[in-house]
């Protein structure tokens, strides 16, 4: 019974990793990204919608992004959005596609993205408590309500701080990879 509960909250967690993962993913490293722009909003004809809606993504070099829009009218937009977005690039229209060339990052720069990253892990292990606390307490009731024994609630809190303990350690080694690409010059 115990282990239902806690093979029921697995897919919370992976929800949490995965989502965790596409949250780098959107933190500036030393190299060009389509995951930097694609969420970002743009306005065009009163409608909020993503860069990645309206073009292709692409980076031809290391340090470039090219965008280019399956319209022309959007081309405008898109610049705003990118210079709104403070990526620390300005964004150049030239003809029919928009260029963001990325600078090197500044120390300074890279302490603001290691805090931000920081952010972002602590978030996600809160996630991995909560559904860890939930777990926990689903088990307490069972055994409250004689659907469980003793034995298998030790058991049951054992098995949960196990899956936790790994989720943790995929949250470390993701994050610390990140870390390396940040700090890279």
């Amino acid at each position: 019974m115990y282990k239902e509960i806690i093979n029921r909250i697995r897919p919370e967690m992976d929800k949490a990793l995965d989502f965790f993962k596409k949250e780098l993913s959107k933190i500036r490293t030393g190299s060009a990204s389509p995951s930097l722009v694609e969420d970002i909003t743009v306005d065009v004809f009163s409608q909020k919608m993503q860069i990645k809606q309206l073009g292709s993504i692409s980076c031809p070099e290391r340090k470039q992004i090219v965008i280019q829009p399956w319209d022309k009218s959007y081309l405008e937009a898109i610049e705003k959005a990118l210079q709104k977005a403070q990526l620390g690039a300005s964004p150049v229209v030239d003809k029919d596609i928009v260029r963001l060339t990325l600078p090197p990052l500044t120390q300074e720069y890279r302490q603001t993205l290691l805090r931000v990253l920081s952010e972002k892990i602590e978030q996600t292990r809160q996630v991995i408590r909560k559904w860890r606390e939930d777990a926990w307490g689903e088990i307490q009731e069972k055994v409250r309500e004689g659907k469980l024994r003793e034995d298998d609630k030790f058991k049951g809190k054992e098995d949960l701080q196990k899956m936790v303990d790994e989720y943790q350690k995929k949250i470390e080694d993701i994050a610390e990879a990140k870390k390396k690409e940040v700090e890279e010059v």
